[in-house]
């Protein structure tokens, strides 16, 4: 949510033209949809509506990035100002990615959520 938070008041500091407010849009959306769809997949239903979630989690990380990107390189604010935002869409990528890698492949191993916390049923014990 800070992420979403930073970057609204970054795009404040827009100028007002087409362009800028086009790119505004898109990058308000994406940015904000990070957090709302992490929320989103912490309450999912099942293991498979998780994974599906994280997925948008992934994908509107990587859009923030991407819309970072243009507001770079068409130069609608100094570099100082984006950088910072921009690292932080990618470390932000990086991390649910490397989630959603375990969260797919826990599903493949149909292995419980929290394996850690349940321990192997030793079946010479309940003999």
């Amino acid at each position: 949510m800070a992420f979403a938070v930073s970057v609204l008041r970054l795009i404040d500091h827009f100028p007002r033209r087409p362009g800028p407010d086009a790119v505004a849009r898109q990058l308000a959306k994406s940015a904000t949809s990070v957090a709302a769809n992490y929320r989103a997949a912490c309450t999912a239903r099942s293991r498979q509506e998780f994974v599906a979630k994280l997925c948008i989690v992934v994908e509107e990380a990587d859009e923030s990035e991407y819309w970072l990107d243009v507001v770079r390189l068409a130069q609608f604010l100094h570099q100082t100002a984006v950088a910072p935002l921009r690292n932080e869409a990618g470390e932000l990528r990086a991390i649910f990615a490397k989630s959603l890698g375990t969260a797919r492949a826990n599903l493949r191993n149909n292995r419980p959520i929290n394996q850690s916390t349940n321990p192997p049923i030793n079946d010479q014990m309940t003999k």
